[in-house]
């Protein structure tokens, strides 16, 4: 048996080491370096070189079969264990006092790796170290130090776990935007025979999808694209919804090169379902992996444009950690064992409530599907503001016109005017105004559409036959603020907190007597945007102007304040004249419509000097919803607004 002298004698090698060792782990702010020689200098030594990543040569080491290994050949295999972390080593701790007995010691350390995002993955292990014959202590090698799953040849590797998106729901609760079937198309460069002829072929195939895709799929591309990629790659052509694709399935599948991959996407009801509104929820982009770093990685689900877009760091939530024990196989690839050694969970994304009505958004998307031109369609609910329906087009449209149109509203804008004649007592129902052909002012000539003319007749018939005459020759009577006064009371220009960019309006005040003679029937510098007239029809539908809501939850902070009560005496004979239009004047289209009686006033608006281009609208109500139709260069509104109407109606009454 080997004797111990009463003091172990200790090399100045082991010496140096230990002094270098208490240095660096004093810098790093690793704790646990002994004044006296013995074990904890052995353990504090090679933490600090572990954490170094090399400074280990001082240090004597065994394998657990007692024989000496390298220290070379430790540090490698430190690397090679600590796998996609070992560009970031952890923190080490000794824990306590090493326990020691007359030939072998234990050390207890605590280590605390830095996960991407800053989680902490931290935890014990144990250090084993044993006597040498010349009294030095000598660290027992084994990659268990490491973690104790560890064998010789693994790695460890980080694996992030997505968070599940919140849901974009509808006013009663229910998610709009839900996981649904989708093919990506694509084309394998090296089965092509004939480029050209696959873009044809394609492109008939894509065209003949229903509803029409809006934006059409653009191939002239795809060549070049075929040329640059890899032989074996899958070039990207188009993602679609699965019902679409079974459309085209018979005719595309047999041709060269063409390659499907079935997944699952984020989507609405339909492509069109209020599109520009909610937004799309896509691949990450390289814009946003640099906007915002170490937020995404690649195969992330971004929100973009939209509610997805705005709403997005509360949507996503926040991703989950796993860290995974991975091996090199006999090909040479890096394969996961199937072990997870630490998991912190993802976080879900929080969900967004909206107002809508699935029903009523159908609809208003139905309404507009057969537009080729840009348009909107906004429904409101009357007794509350709620927006039940954005519906953009064509296609669901690539810009959200019902809510950020800056357009002249042309002859909708009669109903303010007539409510601020109303309430100055400028005019009333029955009395005579003359509408003749063309009316002057300051040398500027007004017209009425089709250049007619019907002589002295009751105001109402003026307004129900939308006479431009007419309301030009009674501007001077709203004065110069009159009009952008009767704007203000139904929340034109309102500071509207909408919860999404929305354009509230601009109503002409002041300027010459030709601006405000051209104003009075919604012409001048007046600019406004669907919801914006949306939420004034509604306003005198109620009798009073609130300002319309769209999110629930996030509710925004400060909506608008209601506007005033509307004069009755005002407002109730507005009410009985926007019916006029509908049972005598330019929307009787929308007499036969089914339900309660149809309010509503017509407009075509002049938008350049050219008075051949013309914007159509529609605004009216009917029950409890108030709406407003746009179709941009619509021409007449009883060819293009007011028919969209009636089908909408029909729609939600049906």
């Amino acid at each position: 048996m080997r004797l111990l002298p009463p003091y172990p004698k200790v090399s100045a090698r082991r010496r140096t080491a230990a002094a270098l060792a208490c240095l660096t782990l004093a810098a790093a702010g690793l704790t646990g370096c002994s004044d006296e020689d013995g074990p904890e200098q052995t353990v504090d030594a090679f933490l600090a070189g572990w954490r170094d990543g090399g400074g280990l040569d001082a240090i004597g080491f065994l394998n657990a079969s007692g024989q000496r290994t390298p220290a070379a050949e430790v540090t490698e295999e430190l690397k090679q264990l600590s796998g996609e972390l070992a560009a970031t080593p952890p923190a080490l701790r000794r824990q306590g006092e090493v326990t020691e007995t007359a030939e072998s010691a234990t050390a207890t350390v605590q280590v605390d790796w830095t996960l991407p995002g800053g989680t902490h993955w931290s935890y014990p292990t144990e250090v084993r170290l044993q006597r040498g014959p010349d009294d030095e202590w000598q660290v027992v090698w084994e990659p268990t130090i490491v973690q104790e799953k560890l064998t010789p040849g693994d790695q460890l590797a980080i694996r992030r776990v997505p968070a599940a998106r919140g849901a974009v729901l509808d006013a009663a609760g229910q998610p709009i935007v839900t996981p649904r079937p989708v093919v990506q198309v694509g084309v394998q460069p090296s089965a092509v025979t004939d480029p050209a002829a696959l873009v044809r072929d394609l492109d008939a195939a894509f065209r003949a999808i229903r509803p029409a895709l809006n934006p059409p799929v653009d191939l002239t591309d795809l060549p070049d694209r075929l040329k640059a990629a890899k032989p074996d790659a899958f070039v990207d052509v188009v993602l679609l919804r699965r019902e679409a694709y079974l459309q085209i399935k018979p005719r595309i599948h047999g041709l060269d090169g063409t390659r499907f991959v079935e997944d699952q996407r984020d989507l609405a009801p339909t492509r069109e379902f209020a599109r520009a509104l909610l937004g799309s929820v896509d691949p990450v982009q390289k814009a946003d992996l640099e906007a915002e770093p170490g937020v995404y990685a690649v195969g992330d689900l971004v929100g973009h444009g939209g509610l997805q877009g705005g709403y997005e760091q509360r949507l996503r939530g926040t991703a989950g950690t796993s860290v995974i024990v991975t091996r090199t196989n006999p090909a040479g690839v890096v394969e996961p064992t199937g072990t997870e050694l630490f998991r912190q969970e993802p976080r879900a994304g929080a969900p967004i409530r909206t107002t809508l009505d699935v029903r009523v958004q159908t609809a208003a998307d139905a309404a507009l599907a057969g537009e080729p031109k840009r348009s909107a369609l906004v429904a409101v609910r009357v007794s509350d503001g709620a927006l039940l329906a954005v519906a953009n087009g064509p296609g669901g449209g690539a810009e959200n016109l019902a809510l950020t149109a800056q357009v002249p509203p042309g002859s909708t804008f009669k109903m303010v005017s007539t409510l601020g004649l109303l309430d100055l007592g400028a005019v009333g129902p029955d009395t005579p105004v003359d509408c003749p052909k063309t009316f002057t002012v300051d040398g500027r000539s007004f017209k009425n559409s089709d250049d007619f003319a019907l002589g002295r007749v009751p105001f109402h018939t003026d307004f129900a036959r939308s006479c431009n005459t007419a309301f030009a020759a009674l501007a001077p009577k709203l004065g110069p603020d009159g009009l952008a006064e009767a704007g203000r009371s139904v929340g034109l220009e309102a500071p509207w907190e909408l919860g999404v960019e929305a354009f509230s309006g601009k109503v002409s005040t002041g300027g010459s007597a030709a601006e405000r003679a051209a104003a009075a029937f919604g012409q001048g510098t007046t600019l406004v945007s669907p919801v914006a007239m949306a939420g004034a029809t509604a306003a005198v539908a109620r009798g009073q102007w609130q300002q319309p809501k769209l999110l629930l939850d996030p509710a925004p902070a400060n909506p608008a304040p209601a506007g005033p009560q509307l004069k009755p005496g005002s407002v109730e004979p507005l009410r009985t004249m926007m019916r006029e239009v509908v049972t005598a004047g330019t929307a009787t289209a929308l007499k036969g419509v089914p339900g309660s009686p149809v309010h509503g006033k017509t407009g075509t608006a002049e938008f350049d000097d050219n008075p051949a281009n013309t914007h159509a609208w529609f605004v009216g109500w009917q029950g409890d919803v108030a709406i407003a139709v746009f179709v941009e260069k619509g021409g007449a509104s009883g060819a293009s607004a007011v028919p969209i109407a009636a089908n909408f109606l029909r729609a939600v009454n049906g």
